[in-house]
């Protein structure tokens, strides 16, 4: 398993009950979690004395209780800065167990720069969300293009941008449909040298198109692979499916690049350490293709 274990303003204290306890900065957040089916004693006094809570509902959805938690706050990961919002469906707009694939994509990112300072390295950020992925790319020297369908989604990785001091980095901020979006730069015949991908497991389209993962995330890997070219570093795909296990991502990722442009792959779960007790919690799934020469 790949851990996200550099935090320091972010740890998951404990885990119990369907639901676990997170320390984001200086607020403690109790939230519900479908990997915790274990029951263990709560005994972290933070599972009283926590500033949100998110409650589900047996209908579906849920909402959040509050104490003492503002509308908004940051929080720190290297050098980057994000801001953190509370919002519907008990998310706050970042998942802290990317970090463990911003560090390995900043790595290839940093040393490709460093070869060739004087050639942008070019990375493709799809289904970027609020934009962990792209402010670490920007970070580590890369000229990113952000695409999200989601207008405020995009809105809050700009304030992330601003709040980290990359308002001025060469990142191109697009609203817009992934897969049109793809299918136009492949008309264009633009390139990239590396390529992130969060796609949901269920969505629509512009047009009311449906994207169900398991059928649809194969024909876009495929599609996505005419971007890429035989100077091309990396390609990282995310999965929160069930289904899309590690093995199955790197049957994917084999099938659809390997073949057309070699280098090798790998796949895994991704995790975050619990302080307590010491276990990893599992946080979905990874699949990486790299080629460094």
């Amino acid at each position: 398993m790949w851990v996200a274990d550099n935090w320091k303003d972010y740890e998951v204290l404990a885990t119990s009950g369907g639901e676990k306890l997170e320390r984001w900065g200086k607020y403690v957040l109790v939230r519900p979690d479908p990997q915790v089916i274990w029951n263990t004693p709560k005994s972290n006094k933070g599972w009283k004395n926590f500033n949100g809570h998110y409650h589900r509902s047996s209908k579906g959805g849920g909402e959040w209780e509050f104490k003492s938690l503002p509308e908004e706050w940051d929080i720190s990961y290297n050098e980057l800065t994000f801001r953190l919002k509370p919002f519907s469906f008990k998310h706050t707009g970042l998942f802290p167990e990317q970090a463990v694939n911003w560090d390995w994509c900043s790595s290839i990112i940093k040393k490709k720069v460093s070869e060739k300072p004087d050639r942008p390295f070019k990375v493709l950020n799809l289904f970027a969300y609020t934009g962990g992925a792209t402010l670490s790319a920007a970070k580590a020297g890369a000229a990113v293009t952000h695409v999200d369908a989601s207008k405020g989604m995009v809105q809050w990785a700009k304030e992330n941008a601003a709040v980290s001091g990359l308002s001025d980095a060469p990142i191109r901020w697009l609203v817009d449909d992934c897969v049109k979006f793809v299918e136009r730069e492949i008309r264009r015949g633009n390139k990239y040298d590396g390529i992130i991908m969060d796609p949901p497991s269920y969505g629509r389209g512009p047009k009311g198109e449906i994207w169900k993962i398991e059928d649809s995330i194969f024909p876009f890997v495929e599609l996505t692979s005419q971007l890429l070219d035989k100077n091309s570093s990396f390609l990282l795909i995310n999965s929160y499916t069930t289904g899309l296990q590690p093995a199955v991502l790197t049957y994917m990722i084999n099938t659809a690049i390997v073949p057309k442009f070699g280098g090798s792959v790998e796949s895994s779960e991704i995790g975050l350490p619990v302080t307590d007790d010491g276990l990893v919690l599992p946080c979905g799934a990874s699949g990486r293709w790299s080629k460094i020469e």
